[in-house]
């Protein structure tokens, strides 16, 4: 069974693909507004439209700034298209983007970086290559060399600034050593996982114009609605696969990795699979010769006789993987193409505006790759009004020595659809009842800078429908510095990440550990853990704090409304399986519940008892040992004295009940305390 661990709705009010008097969609003006910066880091989702915003900015750099040389890296060949020669001006914008033919190095130059050099001594003004070529052509050149040019990052979290990664020291000696402008590009949010993409003391030289996901989608004509669900399996994915892909939904198959444990270890044999659990290949160039030849694959699809069309891209042959992209490439029509079965490719840059469904196959380490595998089925098209992520993952078996893996992979899951949805709602305004701004019941235009003017815009328009805009929360401690207001504004979906990776914050999503404790102990600790060359104080740490509770309890999705015997109507979210009234919400009381529970629960009617177990177990299973601070909280909130006036016992070190046993130890910690200060 498929559960949507995340449904979002939308409001289809095409803001964000409506074009201005300059030809400008939304998020491309927000990003002509900050042209004067030197450094500047857009953040936008896939098909926002950064390739053109980037032209509008280059180009006024070079009419207006100064500039003389526009350089574009892509991460690979294929995206260097997105940088061909563009009509602007037909469109109300002063000039045409133009790019010689030998100036794109991602068509075909056997020498590179001889080319690059070459138009670095030229007079013309715009090139367009790989990461690889702008780093190995860096080599042979000198900082200075690039005074006067605008160098232009596109998929910017392919970046890292790991030793093994040249090109982020590429960036930094231009911003070292030159007087170079640069403009970095990405469609994640999350900086390139595991490593930061530049160094603080470098990115925090950026300006950073950010349009987020929310606004993307919310702004479309025809998408009104996104889901990302997880179907649960044991054995082999293929005997699953009939139950997941409706071939009536035009869809891109992800594969696993050959090396994953979802694989069979034979790709090749996986795509026949998965083709004949639809129906029969009909080789028949008359069915349409110009996709036949380019190698589309023709099933008549074995309920009804329908012909499902079919494109192989795990097919390792050049030639024949070639041909097949190109045709894909030109696809011009909804009926051209019904199925892609791709391993490692139509990703990032793939754009096949038809899909309306993103199914993969096992779980995918990357954050920053699964979004853009989501970004392949949102793209706004008038075949659809939903759009639809599915993940397979393999359900653990109880008696498999792999478990441990197993559950991880599912624990990582969860983790990703809780990120997802930070990122794919719009994000409320909190505040304490006694804020200056309270009279005025608009978005407090503070806390966030323009990054999310349109958002919060967007938030009124849902404030005006469902009341549920600003959310006031009794005690709850505004952002009272710059850097407060910064990291709620740029770094909460990575404070997140880190959070569900904490082992702790892990025990108390599954109720091992209290969730006062979690929310006063450990998430302070990791707030200070991940922004800890900040300096932040106390107090910075408290309102962060704070934020985070309420921002990962409440959301727009979870308000409902209420009609009162008085016929009035109140507002109330569902929080730790209790109706909550959202105008009487306190610090205390949000502090009291686990912020994830939420997505445990629908994990618990997705997979059955045993397997619960096991999740539960081996979540238990990471040992933490307690600390002054959970004591305290434990006792202070009087959790122990609960627990003995219910069960008229002692909380025992031996029970099943890893809450309980917590609550043992937090007595026996006391104990010791008490021996060794001899009373």
């Amino acid at each position: 069974m498929s559960t949507n661990f995340v449904e979002v709705t939308y409001q289809t009010s095409s803001d964000s693909v409506n074009t201005n008097t300059m030809g400008m969609r939304e998020m491309q003006a927000r990003a002509y507004e900050a042209r004067q910066s030197q450094y500047l880091l857009l953040k936008s989702p896939p098909a926002s439209g950064k390739s053109r915003a980037l032209m509008f900015i280059a180009l006024d750099k070079m009419h207006n700034q100064n500039i003389k040389k526009t350089i574009i890296a892509v991460p690979e060949k294929s995206i260097g298209g997105s940088f061909s020669d563009t009509d602007l001006s037909t469109y109300g914008f002063f000039a045409d983007w133009t790019v010689k033919e030998t100036n794109n190095l991602c068509i075909d130059a056997s020498d590179t970086s001889g080319s690059f050099k070459k138009f670095m001594q030229s007079d013309d003004n715009v090139l367009v290559c790989t990461h690889s070529t702008l780093r190995n052509s860096f080599k042979s050149l000198e900082p200075s060399d690039f005074n006067g040019c605008l160098i232009a990052i596109d998929e910017f979290h392919h970046l890292s600034a790991n030793d093994d990664n040249i090109l982020g020291g590429v960036l930094q000696a231009l911003m070292n050593s030159s007087n170079a402008h640069i403009v970095a590009m990405t469609g994640s949010y999350f900086r390139g996982d595991a490593e930061p993409v530049l160094l603080p003391e470098y990115e925090n030289r950026f300006d950073k114009v950010t349009y987020n996901y929310y606004e993307q989608l919310n702004g479309y004509k025809h998408l009104k609605s996104l889901g990302i669900g997880y179907h649960f399996y044991q054995g082999s994915y293929l005997s699953e696969i009939e139950q997941v892909l409706d071939t009536d939904k035009k869809t891109i198959l992800h594969i696993p990795n050959v090396n994953s444990m979802e694989s069979t270890g034979n790709k090749y044999q996986e795509v026949d699979h998965i083709i004949d659990s639809i129906g029969e290949i009909i080789d028949d160039r008359n069915i349409d010769p110009k996709a036949y030849d380019a190698g589309v694959i023709f099933v008549e699809r074995k309920t009804d006789g329908k012909i499902i069309r079919v494109a192989d891209l795990v097919n390792d042959n050049p030639k024949e993987r070639e041909k097949i992209q190109g045709f894909l490439r030109d696809i011009s029509s909804v009926d051209d193409m019904d199925l892609i079965i791709a391993l490692g490719t139509a990703k990032e840059g793939f754009d096949w505006a038809y899909c309306e469904h993103s199914l993969t196959i096992g779980y995918r380490g990357s954050l920053t790759e699964i979004i853009q595998i989501i970004g392949r089925c949102t793209r706004d098209s008038e075949n659809k009004t939903h759009a639809q992520f599915t993940n397979l993952i393999v359900n653990p078996d109880v008696s498999d020595t792999l478990i441990k893996d197993s559950v991880n992979n599912m624990l990582k899951a969860i983790t990703c659809s809780l990120l997802m949805e930070q990122i794919l709602e719009p994000r409320l305004n909190f505040r304490s009842p006694q804020s200056k701004e309270n009279s005025d019941d608009s978005i407090n235009k503070d806390k966030f800078d323009n990054d999310y003017k349109k958002e919060q815009e967007a938030l009124k328009k849902l404030n005006e429908q469902k009341k549920s805009g600003t959310v006031e929360i009794k005690g709850f401690a505004e952002p009272s510095t710059d850097k407060v207001k910064q990291i709620i504004q740029e770094d909460m979906t990575e404070l997140q990440a880190a959070v569900l990776q904490d082992n702790v914050m892990q025990k108390a999503m599954a109720g091992s550990i209290d969730a006062e404790v979690a929310n006063r102990v450990h998430l302070p600790r990791i707030i200070e853990e991940k922004f800890k060359g900040m300096g932040l104080s106390d107090q910075e740490v408290e309102e962060i704090r704070q934020h985070f509770v309420a921002e990962a309890l409440i959301k727009p999705s979870r308000i409902k409304e209420k009609q009162n015997g008085d016929g009035t109507t109140s507002r109330f979210i569902e929080m730790a399986n209790k109706q909550f009234d959202l105008d009487n919400l306190s610090v205390d009381l949000i502090d009291s519940c686990n912020i994830y529970e939420n997505a445990f629960d629908v994990l618990s009617k997705s997979v059955d008892a045993p397997v619960l177990k096991a999740i539960k177990n081996e979540i238990d299973s990471q040992k933490i040992t307690i600390t002054k601070e959970e004591v305290l909280i434990l006792f202070k909130e009087h959790k122990i004295e609960e627990f003995m006036a219910t069960h008229q016992r002692k909380p025992s070190l031996e029970s099943n009940d890893p809450l309980e046993r917590r609550l043992a130890e937090a007595i026996v910690f006391v104990e010791q305390m008490r021996q060794q200060h001899g009373r």
